[in-house]
């Protein structure tokens, strides 16, 4: 997969001066034709490092090992980055990596290291922020050449096995390597120090002088506007990314200024993603990008953290404006992970593959192979249904079904003749075309995609990611909260429940209160980093409003002691991705972009904030300001690469509603009034439940009012305050929503 972010500072030509690769001549001989034994990387647990265990290529895992081999033999290190839903990182490993005469010549020349990104993206953002300044782009698989001291001094992304249409084949690059490295040594040397250098001082985001003003909001937005696709949604040209950030902004931005604008761009984008081919209209979730402008032909991989931030896009659209396709679509999302992406223990597993077995050949693999369609197939299907005798007419009709194949931009030739589904006619425009009423046509399509759905489930499934990360947890355990606030299905409560039982207790240390990052087959390991506590605090803060289980705040309260023990930068204000423990690491990053995954630097300061106003925590409240402001360059430069921190900015502007719900958690009366506070869109309050138990009596130490908030009359209460100004108290839900809907 490829992705293009914004442009770094150092340019391609200076970073690469030292580093012109001359000559290519292979001189070397090896035995091919011996099986090769399984390399290093078959005692590793991640799956992507695995898929290569039987490479020829001597790959070592990340770690001293390798780097002190290359020490030792004075040799560059051959660093390849990628992940195991990754379809060209699938076709490197087939074309190149599998070949006995280039692992040959990489074994040879190189020591050659496997990163898996999602284990590991501390290392990974550390190589990527030197391609992008290098070639003003990225992606994966990502392939990097450094110094045995890992300083990168040459890099690209894919690359096929020989020459082709114009682009260098690898064999062409690797030798072009080693013969600069031999001819040119102390040059590249030179140059890889200075890279280093100017990229570790890129990374240190320092500010202060930041005015936090609506000003900030206003450039976000008219950014968007003007890169606004208004026909199909989302925002500028193919490929198309959801980056469900975006919407975060949109969404609150309209809830301050009532910009209709702000809200009609969401819209317009969630219904044309939920149309097209990117989600699945059979299995519901949604693919991880479309590449073309109309959200029709997908990337096929299904990542969790697309679906859970996607989830809650749809679910804060829908409170909105009461579309209920948007609900429908967050509730397809949660179906999926349910169905598909969850342990047995309650863990949510990382992706499922673009790839799969194809049906007709097993033996060979081909992206889409599982989600795509022959119109014959879906006839015999749909055809032998009676009393229906229009069903697959209807459904081809619906779903854009066509004899030869609905794929016009087929480069690959992986789609002739077949369909990929999406919403080509509106269901009233069906009904009338067939002049049938609206609700039949509903039950029918209903009964079609369930007989489509259980025979595309006897084909063979994309291959899963099976690891269990905390950080991508911390988002669908968020996402499951928000899902049972808005819809009140008591299966996504217990999902985000028993996700959050499962991190506690397999990949936390309440000794130390330190997370790990991954768990796969019983096995915890890799320190948490930044990620993994702010997107877990933030799950937990959502899963204690949907719950009010003290238990979840109580946790996430202990978390942030540790990460701001563990990773803030105090001086310069920010937080790092990573701790200062591990050496291996060339320098630390402040993560400053709100990508497919939002920064957890935008995440923590919104954690912060809320935890602030929920604990009357004046430092920690602070220390959300210092940590906006340390991103000064980027949001005053182009605050749309940074939306999430932008709705920490919108938190930040204003003294939040403070919803105090004094009653037993449990009882007929509290639900009814905290239902009034969870079907509204209120992104700038915090609900607290007052019940006389250990968090009620703690944050009454910090906060006197507190200790005076008991049910009235014997009946659950409501206090809707302002820095703890409130209204006047009451235990009617309507007057309840009265009051939130001033």
């Amino acid at each position: 997969m490829r992705i293009t972010k914004r442009a770094a500072a150092i340019t391609a030509a200076g970073i690469l001066s030292a580093c012109i690769m001359v000559g290519w001549s292979l001189s070397w001989q090896q035995d091919a034709s011996a099986e090769p034994k399984p390399n290093r990387l078959i005692h590793e647990s991640s799956p992507y490092l695995r898929l290569h265990a039987h490479n020829p290529v001597d790959w070592y895992p990340w770690g001293e090992e390798a780097f002190q081999r290359a020490r030792q033999q004075d040799k560059p290190i051959f660093l390849s980055v990628g992940y195991s839903t990754c379809h060209w990182c699938h076709v490197m490993e087939r074309e190149s990596f599998s070949d006995p005469e280039i692992a040959a010549l990489m074994n040879r020349h190189f020591v050659n290291i496997k990163v898996d990104r999602e284990e590991r993206p501390d290392i990974d953002r550390v190589y990527m922020s030197f391609l992008q300044a290098a070639t003003g782009g990225g992606g994966w698989p990502m392939s990097i050449f450094l110094t045995p001291d890992r300083k990168p001094f040459f890099g690209g992304t894919y690359y096929p096995p020989a020459d082709q249409g114009g682009r260098p084949g690898f064999v062409t690059v690797i030798n072009r390597v080693r013969r600069e490295w031999v001819d040119n040594r102390q040059k590249i040397l030179t140059s890889a120090d200075r890279i280093t250098q100017a990229l570790q001082e890129m990374a240190q985001a320092s500010g202060g002088g930041l005015k936090l003003e609506r000003r900030l909001l206003d450039r976000a937005y008219q950014a968007y506007a003007a890169s606004f696709d208004s026909l199909r949604g989302g925002f500028g040209s193919a490929p198309k990314f959801p980056r469900p950030v975006n919407f975060n902004f949109l969404l609150r931005y309209h809830s301050r200024t009532g910009e209709e604008k702000a809200l009609e761009m969401t819209l317009v984008s969630l219904r044309a993603m939920a149309r097209g081919g990117m989600y699945d209209h059979l299995g519901g979730g949604f693919h991880r990008y479309s590449t073309d402008a109309d959200w029709f032909l997908p990337h096929f991989e299904k990542m969790l953290y697309d679906q859970a931030q996607l989830a809650i896009a749809y679910l804060e659209a829908y409170q909105l404006s009461g579309d209920p396709s948007l609900a429908e679509a967050a509730r397809g999302i949660f179906g999926y992970v349910l169905r598909d992406m969850t342990s047995a223990q309650g863990g949510f597993y990382s992706a499922e593959d673009a790839d799969s077995p194809l049906p007709e050949n097993p033996e060979d693999h081909g992206e889409g192979a599982f989600y795509a369609w022959k119109q014959q197939e879906i006839d015999q299907l749909l055809g032998a249904v009676s009393p229906l005798p229009q069903l697959a007419e209807i459904f081809r009709y619906r779903y854009g079904v066509k004899p030869d194949g609905n794929v016009k931009k087929d480069p690959f030739r992986e789609f002739q003749g077949k369909n990929i589904l999406y919403q080509a006619a509106g269901l009233e425009e069906t009904a009338d075309n067939f002049e049938i009423p609206a609700g039949r046509v509903s039950k029918q399509l209903e009964q079609a995609r369930q007989l489509l759905f259980q025979a595309r489930s006897k084909r063979p499934r994309p291959p899963l990611d099976d690891k269990v990360l905390t950080a991508w947890n911390g988002l669908m355990i968020s996402a499951f909260a928000r899902g049972y606030q808005v819809l009140r299905d008591a299966r996504y409560l217990e999902a985000s429940r028993k996700a959050a039982r499962f991190i506690q207790e397999n990949l936390y240390d309440s000794g130390n209160k330190r997370l790990k990052r991954r768990y796969r087959q019983g096995d915890a390991d890799i320190a948490g980093m930044l990620s993994d506590y702010a997107f877990l605090i933030q799950g937990l803060i959502d899963l204690y409003e949907a719950s009010l289980q003290e238990r979840w705040l109580l946790w996430a309260l202990d978390l942030t002691e540790s990460q701001v023990s563990l990773f803030q930068d105090a001086p310069s204000g920010g937080f790092f991705n990573t701790t200062d423990q591990d050496p291996s690491v060339l320098f630390r990053i402040k993560e400053d972009y709100d990508g497919a995954e939002p920064s957890p630097n935008s995440v923590s300061a919104l954690n912060l904030l809320r935890l602030a106003e929920m604990t009357h925590n004046e430092s920690w409240r602070q220390l959300a300001r210092k940590n906006v402001q340390a991103f000064e360059k980027t949001l005053s430069r182009v605050p749309q690469a940074m939306p999430q921190m932008l709705a920490a900015v919108d938190f930040l502007l204003d003294k939040p509603r403070q919803i105090i719900i004094a009653g037993h958690k449990d009882a007929a009366d509290t639900r009814s009034l905290v239902r009034q506070v969870h079907k509204r869109f209120l992104p700038r309050k915090i609900l607290l439940l007052a019940d006389g138990g250990t968090m009620h009596q703690r944050l009454s130490e910090s906060q006197p009012a507190l200790k005076g908030m008991r049910p009235l009359k014997g009946k659950a209460t409501a206090y809707i305050c302002r820095d703890y100004l409130c209204d006047l108290p009451t235990s009617d839900p309507n007057q309840v929503a009265r009051l939130l809907g001033r």
